[in-house]
């Protein structure tokens, strides 16, 4: 299983606000049934095999397209853990209890 952080960033939209050409590209992500997928202030976190997530990356390029701009970088970081099944709160809890939280 993969963890991988998607950024979508529109570029050249008619205000600074972005939020509406971010929420095409979660949209798109969400119509993905077998990936999970948090959503962060930066980015979305989605979880699952690497080729759907790669598939699901593609469409919410695409889909950010809608509405007139023409122009998107998408950014995607991949952490592909192949020696044990990792989920995304794995990671996390890992880091807590190295804190002592």
């Amino acid at each position: 299983m993969a963890i991988a952080e998607i950024s979508v960033v529109p570029i050249g939209s008619p205000t600074a606000s972005v939020s509406e050409y971010v929420a095409r590209a979660v949209d798109a992500l969400r119509k993905e049934g077998d990936l999970r997928y948090e959503l962060t202030p930066m980015g979305t976190i989605v979880e699952g095999d690497l080729p759907q997530i790669l598939a699901a990356a593609g469409r919410m390029h695409e889909a950010t397209f809608r509405g007139g701009i023409s122009r998107v970088v998408t950014t995607i970081r991949i952490d592909d853990r192949r020696d044990r099944v990792v989920e995304m709160g794995d990671k996390l809890r890992s880091v807590e209890r190295k804190l002592g939280s």
